[in-house]
């Protein structure tokens, strides 16, 4: 047994290091004053920078770990962030937000139908003209996935364990109705403070569709498409279209 929460240490280590989005994600937030919902908040990297900067969000994630730890991390830094554990499919806050953010490709870790009600929920959360902003990315646009190079691994530090995950390999699949998937597959090392190395994999699966799709499907929904936004590729990161899906009508 490590003697840390592993969810949370990959996650971190995965996930923690990424900051080329927050720039976007505090201009909107700032834009639209008012209570903000981000999907997928993992630990509260996004939820925890904008609490910070005065806005009041609700954290939501289906990773009790991960919520746990970011409304902890919150109030150990007096911040003003409600964590909750929920599906993005099914959550039902009983309140609405000027502002629902979904960072990091989170869109992508679902299928078509879990998309479809992903978006009614938003809708029924946004107040009129309400913005949904949900970041979309090819990870591998204009290359097979298969001549892709991984990059370096992501590394970091967790209650005296030395973590890496290493992407060692990266394959296209075919989900359910011809449905393009890019699957990646990473090695993870633990090194103990006595030198002990426990490695063991795990695999990330992005559905990958045009931006178009998603956007056509909010306006049936009954959303507005406003003009895209994007954050840039880094090193380690490739960049992604942001599309920008106002709430045209309550449901």
């Amino acid at each position: 047994m490590r003697p840390f929460d592993e969810a949370v240490a990959w996650h971190d280590v995965e996930c923690g290091g990424y900051d080329a989005d927050l720039s976007l994600w505090r201009e909107l937030a700032a834009a639209r004053p008012g209570p903000v919902l981000e999907l997928g908040a993992g630990a509260g990297r996004v939820a925890l920078d904008l609490a910070a900067g005065g806005h009041e969000v609700t954290a939501l994630d289906s990773d009790p770990d991960l919520v746990a730890v970011c409304s902890a991390r919150a109030r150990a830094r007096g911040l003003r962030v409600d964590a909750v554990c929920a599906d993005a499919r099914s959550f039902a806050l009983g309140r609405r937000f000027s502002l629902v953010l979904a960072p990091m490709q989170v869109v992508q870790l679902l299928q078509e139908s879990g998309r479809e009600a992903m978006l009614s929920r938003v809708l029924a959360h946004l107040e009129p003209s309400g913005l949904f902003a949900p970041a979309l990315a090819d990870p591998f646009a204009g290359l097979p996935a298969a001549d892709s190079l991984p990059p370096l691994p992501d590394t970091g530090v967790h209650d005296g364990w030395a973590l890496a995950s290493t992407p060692v390999a990266v394959r296209e699949e075919e989900l359910s109705r011809g449905e393009r998937a890019v699957a990646i597959d990473r090695l993870r090392r633990a090194v103990s403070p006595t030198g002990e190395t426990v490695e063991s994999a795990a695999t990330v699966r992005l559905s990958v569709f045009p931006a178009t799709e998603l956007a056509a499907s909010a306006v049936a929904h009954g959303f507005r498409r406003l003009s895209d936004r994007s954050v840039p590729d880094t090193e380690a990161y490739v960049g992604s279209t942001v599309l920008m899906l106002e709430a045209s009508r309550r449901p």
